[in-house]
């Protein structure tokens, strides 16, 4: 088994893999940029809130911090566990980006008001305030983008279940805050694994290298 340092040495040296992070980079900014943008638009142009059979029959929930800072440390995490195995980088960054564009065509489309009740987010203090917009309900990404990481680390039985419960407590905590919609959390689940099979097919070559050792 190849060191970390071998494993830098050997990745960083292959100009093929710094050229796939480079492009995995830069379209994370392009979807991040998207996503900006089509927040922004599904916000100016919500339509009016419909009934939900959770949120109608649960109260509201003050789970803000959970909601804001549990992705900080969820993402940090994920973060540090491409940075142990690098030769997951590009093959990670790409799949995000594809369900940051993916997500923001969804979120253009869809005109649904947020739901009358939900926790009010104090984003004066925080730096997510640009990214917390509230028009931007279809599909949950506090849902889904956690499934994805757990379909990514599917052969790593820990990290495996982490993630998949990642992703359902996010689901509840959305949920409790009355934040999005039962239908934003369910729908994340089977939209999310639509688009992890659809970056393997796109990103063939970096998913090979992703399964490596």
């Amino acid at each position: 088994m190849k060191t970390l340092l071998q494993s830098y040495k050997l990745h960083f040296t292959n100009k093929r893999f710094i050229i796939s992070l480079i492009i995995g980079l830069a379209l994370l900014v392009i979807s991040l940029v998207i996503n900006f943008y089509a927040g922004m638009y599904a916000t100016e142009s919500a339509g009016n809130p419909v009934p939900d059979i959770i949120l109608s029959n649960i109260r509201v929930y003050d789970v803000d911090a959970i909601f804001i800072y549990g992705p900080v440390v969820f993402w940090s995490f994920v973060l540090l566990v491409c940075l142990l195995k690098p030769q997951k980088l590009p093959f990670t960054l790409k799949s995000i980006a594809l369900f940051t564009i993916i997500r923001s065509v969804f979120v253009s489309l869809t005109h649904i008001g947020p739901f009358p009740t939900q926790v009010v987010m104090d984003t004066t203090s925080h730096l997510m305030q640009n990214f917390i917009f509230g028009g931007d309900l279809f599909f949950s990404g506090h849902t889904g983008l956690p499934f994805l990481m757990a379909l990514l680390f599917w052969n790593n039985t820990f990290l495996r279940w982490l993630f998949v419960a990642s992703s359902v407590m996010f689901g509840v905590v959305v949920l409790l805050a009355h934040l999005h919609y039962s239908i934003d959390v369910l729908a994340a689940f089977f939209i999310t694994y639509t688009i992890y099979k659809i970056a393997i097919v796109f990103f063939r070559k970096d998913h090979e290298l992703f399964l490596s050792e």
